[in-house]
């Protein structure tokens, strides 16, 4: 109790990520698995299965983050937040039962509605950072996501070895608890003076995106954000079946992949975020350097002839990793208060159009060129290359724009 209020809700904010990554990290190396199980088919069809299950996932949130992030500046933090929690502790126990590849889709569906927590958590990280500290408490979140990358997936493999519907219980098992946790611990941030009334208008996808056109100056960096988050999907939608297909990875070697990747994260974010943005010149500049860092890691993802190269490419991630914090501090800068939960609802909602989009046509993608007729299966990954190339013309012209 003698944490200061701010503290303690960015501590708490660091466990709830942390946690739900180790859940999400837990069942990714399985999943292809329990995909080729519940459809009798092999890893390049159980692929198409994972993108429109990836897909279904993005529809949902792309509706249900505004709401939330909307909701969450109307009756504050602290309630919605759990609510999510629940929501996603009933998703993994849903899929973990899952008799037929439909329950796996109801499953993405309340993952879908679950996911929405990550626009109240930034909007909390907003209401208690002042905006030149936000790109750091931005990247605290990003080495959640590493540590949780680490911890998760490694489990994964080790339990998948035991079924591949056992990590899925281990979720259930982690999220259930975050939500028991949350309810004791977490504290509101957002003050009554500050809540504004929930709007329907405002509470949609495209109501929150038209609400963000009032700021003239968003505009380009939503752009950049969106065509780095189509790029950036390539990596949770298909890296377990490229890695299978490619170089025949197991479970468990999936799993210490995205290990050490979370613990690149980790360093990247959680100790170099603060230094390297100050060192770079600020967050405009050290966007521009982790999307050239992050456009050289998937060509070398996509070109990788050996799979001990993707562990060494994977060290793009100290650079590439400042992309995201970056990004998102220079948005909120702009930005009252009472709008925080409305931004990051539309920066969730932006990244789910490009969940929306970007893993059905990976794996579609992956699937073809993974046939003896035509292999080349890292043609995603120069794709996602191509979008960041693109990103990072668009982000030049605003900064010469002076935006």
């Amino acid at each position: 109790m003698s944490i200061p209020g701010p503290n303690k809700a960015l501590i708490f904010v660091f466990i709830t990520i942390l946690i739900d990554t180790i859940g999400f990290g837990i069942i990714v190396p399985v999943m292809p698995a329990l995909i080729s199980q519940l459809t009798g088919e092999g890893v390049s069809e159980a692929a198409r299965y994972g993108g429109w299950l990836y897909g279904l996932y993005a529809v949902t949130q792309f509706f249900c983050a505004p709401i939330i992030g909307n909701a969450s500046d109307r009756f504050g933090r602290r309630p919605v937040l759990l609510f999510a929690m629940l929501a996603l502790g009933i998703d993994y126990c849903v899929m973990g039962f899952a008799p037929t590849i439909a329950w796996l889709f109801i499953g993405r569906f309340i993952a879908g509605i679950a996911g929405a927590t990550y626009a109240p958590a930034y909007a909390l990280i907003a209401d208690v950072s002042p905006p030149d500290k936000r790109a750091q408490s931005f990247g605290l979140l990003g080495a959640a996501f590493g540590a949780g990358f680490i911890i998760g997936p490694s489990l994964g493999g080790f339990l998948g070895e035991l079924g591949p519907r056992v990590p899925f219980f281990a979720a259930a098992g982690f999220a259930l608890t975050n939500f028991l946790f949350g309810f004791f611990a977490l504290p509101e941030t957002l003050a009554k003076e500050n809540r504004r009334a929930f709007d329907w208008k405002r509470a949609n996808p495209v109501g929150t995106l038209l609400q963000l056109r009032r700021y003239p100056s968003l505009l380009s960096m939503l752009v950049v954000v969106f065509l780095w988050q189509v790029a950036h999907q390539v990596l949770p939608s298909t890296w377990s079946y490229y890695t299978m297909i490619k170089f025949h990875w197991t479970p468990a070697l999936i799993g210490a992949s995205m290990a050490m990747t979370g613990l690149v994260m980790i360093v990247s974010q959680g100790a170099l975020t603060r230094v390297l943005i100050k060192r770079f010149g600020g967050e405009r500049r050290a966007a521009f350097i982790g999307m050239c860092a992050g456009m050289t890691m998937y060509l070398g993802y996509g070109l990788a002839t050996h799979g001990w190269m993707m562990f060494v490419i994977a060290i793009l991630w100290l650079l590439a990793g400042l992309a995201w914090p970056s990004m998102n501090a220079l948005l909120s800068q702009q930005i009252p208060a009472n709008a925080q939960g409305e931004l990051q609802g539309g920066l969730t909602s932006l990244g789910s159009l490009a969940a929306i989009v970007s893993p059905p046509v990976m794996t579609q993608l992956l699937a073809a060129t993974s046939t003896p007729a035509f292999y080349f299966p890292g043609a995603p990954f120069i794709l996602a290359a191509v979008l960041v190339m693109c990103s990072l013309m668009l982000l030049s012209k605003a900064a010469r724009a002076g935006h």
